[in-house]
């Protein structure tokens, strides 16, 4: 094995995800019990203001309509909805017009060992820049920012990635947390993902470019093998139908 290829030491992001759970139920503990301590030192001054509401003088019966607040306004007589809040922010200048590529972390781009070491996938570094200058770039896995932040520290050391979008931005869904692409504020037909799980784009399989698991075959040329395919689909207008075709070869 190439040191080279070894850019960390690291737990592992499952060992991680039990840790944190039980941390989240201590935090949850000591809050309930500051929310009771701070509810019974100003319960005095609640029920004060309460009594003091009940002497306040009603105003007279009459027509108030002037006063009251205009209805919110309906669309097909349903209540407007909230504005839909996207996953990565508006387009910057530099990626303007430029389609956009949602690469996966773990097994696609590297490997975890167990409290051992993160593997590099081979070609990934000449994969990755050139990405980054065809593409708008997005991190985007179902593992916890705690171990795959400083994982992409190490590993995109040219700016690649213009968002990192970790586990809290998947959807769970059937015991599987999935990427939904509808939710990133992008055009659909022109954004790509690349990963390993069918699970993770399993409601857009028709953007996905699948690639086999890797975990530590030093030979493997996959990354290296994509990027004449992607170099084909940084210049269409609609990525649809070379997926299509790839699919169908």
């Amino acid at each position: 094995m190439d040191n080279t290829s070894i850019i960390t030491q690291v737990a592992n992001a499952k060992e991680e995800e039990s840790v944190s759970s039980s941390h989240d139920k201590v935090s949850q503990s000591n809050g309930s019990l500051k929310k009771h301590r701070s509810r019974s030192l100003f319960s005095p001054f609640f029920c004060c203001f309460r009594n003091y509401n009940d002497y306040q003088v009603e105003p007279p019966p009459g027509n108030n309509k002037a006063h009251s607040l205009p209805p919110p306004p309906e669309e097909n007589g349903s209540p407007p909805k909230p504005p839909v809040k996207f996953l990565l922010p508006e387009v910057s200048i530099a990626d303007y017009g430029k389609n956009c590529v949602v690469i996966d972390l773990d097994e696609t781009l590297v490997h975890s060992s167990f409290k051992v070491y993160v593997l590099k996938r081979p070609h990934v570094d000449e994969f990755l820049q050139r990405m980054g200058a065809l593409f708008e770039c997005v991190l985007f896995t179902a593992s916890l920012a705690k171990y795959a932040d400083p994982v992409a520290d190490l590993l995109d050391q040219w700016g690649v990635f213009r968002t990192r979008l970790f586990r809290e931005s998947c959807v769970f869904h059937r015991g599987n947390y999935v990427k939904d692409l509808s939710l990133l504020g992008r055009e659909l037909s022109k954004v790509i993902i690349v990963d390993n799980s069918p699970a993770s784009y399993i409601f857009h399989p028709e953007n996905a470019v699948p690639v086999q698991s890797w975990f530590e075959d030093m030979t493997d040329t996959e990354l290296l093998d994509l990027i004449p395919l992607f170099e084909g689909l940084s210049k269409e207008e609609d990525i649809y139908s070379q997926l299509q075709s790839l699919r169908n070869r």
